[in-house]
C-alpha cells in the first residue's frame, strides 16, 4: 500500500496535471486532511472559512494558476483586494473570474513592458508610472471600479512628494511620458501631467484644477500630514459624542493657583527627565535663580513655573489656526529661553521621533496644525477640548525639545480658562501617560488615552491647599512622588 504522504504547511494546494501531484491531493483529501474550496484550490485550514482563506492568499493563487499574470489598475497601487474583493489583472484576454470572498478581473491589454516588476515568483506588478497611467483610465463603476478616484490619485502623488521629495514625481511624469505610447495611453498621460504640474506650481491657480483637500493645502502653501489628521478625526469622534466630568478648580486664590502651578510644573518637568529635589525646585522659582551646575534644566523648571502660574497667561486658548501657531511658539520661547540650541519659539528644521514613533514631518508643521485645529473647534465640553488639545501637539512635535511640556500646558489652558482644575501627570503615573500616548499613536486607540486623562483629572481636582506643605504633603500621601514599580495613584478625599 501506498505510504500517504504527511500533511504539507503550506495553506493552499493547488490541483495538478501531474499525476503524482494529483495523487497526493486526492489521497489527503480523502483523508479529510485537505478540503477543496473552489476549482483546483485546496487548503489545509479546515477551521477558516472559504472566503478568508482566499482573501489572504490571492497573490498565490495568481501566481500559480495564471503566470505572467500583470496586477494593474488599483490593485497596482494598493497591492490589496478592494472592500468588496476585487482584483485587476492585466492578461490576455477579458474576463471575471469569482472566487469565494474574490473576484479578479482580467482585462485584456499590453503585456509586460520594460519596467514592470516581478513580485511574487511569476506574478508581476504594473511600474509606478504605468499604474498611475491606468488609473487615470475613464471607468463607468462609481463605486469599486478598476481606477482609483481622482483625489485619491491626487494624495498619492502629494505623497510623493512629500516622502520622495519634488525630484521623485517630476522622474515619475518623465517616465510616464516615455511609456504612455508603447501602452496607447497618451490622454492618461494628459491629465497625469496637468495633475503633477498643478502640485509642482507655486500659483494658487492649480488649486482649480485639484479636487481634494491634501493636494489644494499643498498648493496653498500649508501642506499637512493625512495620516495624523485622520488620526485626529478619531480622537474627536471618541471625545465629541461622550460626556465628561466637569471639576471646579479649588486653588483659586492666588496662593493656591501658584501652589499648584508649582508641582504641576514639577511633575511635567520630570516625565521629560529633567529631575530635580523638592528642595532643589522650590529654591529656583523663590530666587528665580537657576542652580550653576544646571543651568538650562533650571532655566526649565523656571521657564515652566513661568508660564503656568500666571493665570491670565493660562486663560488665552486659541480661536482660529494662525492663533494656534503663535500661542505655541510664544509659549515655546519663554519655556526654553535658556537653550537656545534647541531654537525657542520657532518650529522644528529637522525631524523629530521617540522610539519607533516618528512625528510629523517638518515641513507639515504648521499645515497639521491648522487643519487639526478644525477637530478642535468643533468640540464643546472643555475636558474633550483639552484632551483634544494636548494629543495634537503630542502627535505633531511641532519642537526640536519640549513638546510634551508645551503639549500639557495648553491642555491646562483648556480647563483653566473656564475656572475648572487644571491636571498634574505625578511621578507615580508617568508609564500610564506615556503608554497611552504611545498606545493611541501606535495602534490608533483612543480610548485608554481618554480613561488615562479622566483620571487624572479627578486626581488633580482633589489636589488643593493654600499652603504648599500641605499640598506636598497630600501628594505623597498619594504617593505621587514615587516611581511607577514602588506605588499606584491614590485617589484621596480631604
Amino acid at each position: 500500500m501506498r505510504k500517504i504522504p504527511e500533511i504539507p504547511r503550506q495553506e493552499l494546494l493547488f490541483g495538478s496535471s501531474d499525476k503524482a501531484q494529483s495523487y497526493k491531493i486526492s489521497s489527503l483529501e480523502k483523508k479529510g486532511l485537505i478540503k477543496r474550496i473552489a476549482p483546483k484550490i485546496y487548503t489545509s485550514n479546515l477551521a477558516d472559512t472559504p472566503h478568508l482563506i482566499i482573501r489572504r492568499n490571492w497573490y498565490r493563487i495568481l501566481a500559480n494558476q495564471y503566470p505572467n499574470a500583470l496586477i494593474s489598475y488599483r490593485t497596482a497601487l494598493e497591492y490589496k483586494p478592494t472592500a468588496d474583493g476585487h482584483i485587476y489583472v492585466t492578461y490576455s484576454y477579458n474576463r471575471n473570474l469569482v472566487l469565494p470572498g474574490l473576484t479578479i478581473h482580467f482585462i485584456k491589454g499590453p503585456q509586460l513592458i520594460d519596467g514592470d516588476n516581478r513580485w511574487f515568483e511569476k506574478l508581476y506588478v504594473s511600474q509606478e508610472a504605468r499604474a498611475f497611467l491606468e488609473n487615470l483610465q475613464v471607468s463607468r463603476k462609481k463605486e469599486e471600479s478598476k481606477s482609483l478616484q481622482v483625489d485619491e490619485i491626487e494624495k498619492r502623488l502629494d505623497s510623493i512628494i512629500r516622502i520622495r521629495g519634488e525630484a521623485a514625481l517630476h522622474a515619475l511624469r518623465d517616465k510616464a511620458r516615455e511609456i504612455a505610447p508603447i501602452l496607447g495611453l497618451e490622454i492618461e498621460f494628459a491629465k497625469l501631467n496637468k495633475l503633477i504640474s498643478a502640485l509642482l506650481t507655486t500659483h494658487t491657480s492649480g488649486a482649480k484644477i485639484l479636487s481634494s483637500s491634501v493636494a489644494k493645502a499643498r498648493i496653498l502653501g500649508e501642506p499637512f500630514d493625512p495620516g495624523r489628521i485622520l488620526l485626529f478625526e478619531k480622537l474627536y469622534n471618541a471625545l465629541t459624542d461622550a460626556t465628561f466630568p466637569v471639576y471646579e478648580d479649588k486653588n483659586s486664590s492666588p496662593a493656591a493657583y501658584k501652589n499648584f502651578a508649582f508641582f504641576e510644573g514639577y511633575f511635567s518637568n520630570y516625565i521629560e527627565g529633567t529631575i530635580f529635589e523638592i528642595s532643589e525646585a522650590k529654591e529656583i522659582i523663590k530666587s528665580e535663580t537657576p542652580l550653576p551646575e544646571r543651568d538650562e534644566d533650571s532655566h526649565d523648571i523656571l521657564g515652566t513655573y513661568q508660564i503656568v502660574s500666571a493665570k491670565n497667561e493660562m486663560s488665552i486658548v486659541p480661536s482660529s489656526g494662525n492663533e494656534l501657531l503663535d500661542i505655541l511658539r510664544k509659549r515655546h520661547s519663554q519655556l526654553l529661553s535658556a537653550r537656545l540650541a534647541k531654537k525657542p519659539g520657532y518650529f522644528k528644521d529637522k525631524n523629530n521621533r521617540v522610539g519607533d514613533t516618528e512625528f510629523v514631518d517638518m515641513n507639515l508643521v504648521t499645515g497639521t496644525l491648522k487643519k487639526g485645529f478644525e477637530w478642535y473647534s468643533l468640540l464643546r465640553e472643555p475636558f474633550a477640548k483639552a484632551a483634544y488639545m494636548m494629543l495634537l501637539i503630542s502627535e505633531v512635535h511641532p519642537f526640536l525639545d519640549g513638546n510634551g511640556r508645551i503639549a500639557r500646558v495648553m491642555m491646562n489652558a483648556e480647563l483653566s480658562s473656564k475656572g475648572l482644575s487644571k491636571i498634574i501627570i505625578p511621578n507615580v503615573y508617568r508609564e500610564d501617560y506615556l503608554g497611552s500616548l504611545k498606545r493611541f499613536s501606535q495602534q490608533e486607540d483612543p480610548d485608554v488615552y481618554i480613561k488615562m486623562l479622566l483620571r487624572a483629572y479627578e486626581f488633580s481636582a482633589n489636589v488643593f491647599a493654600d499652603d504648599m506643605d500641605t499640598m506636598e504633603q497630600y501628594l505623597i500621601a498619594c504617593d505621587a512622588f514615587k516611581e511607577p514599580k514602588n506605588g499606584r495613584l491614590k485617589i484621596m478625599q480631604h
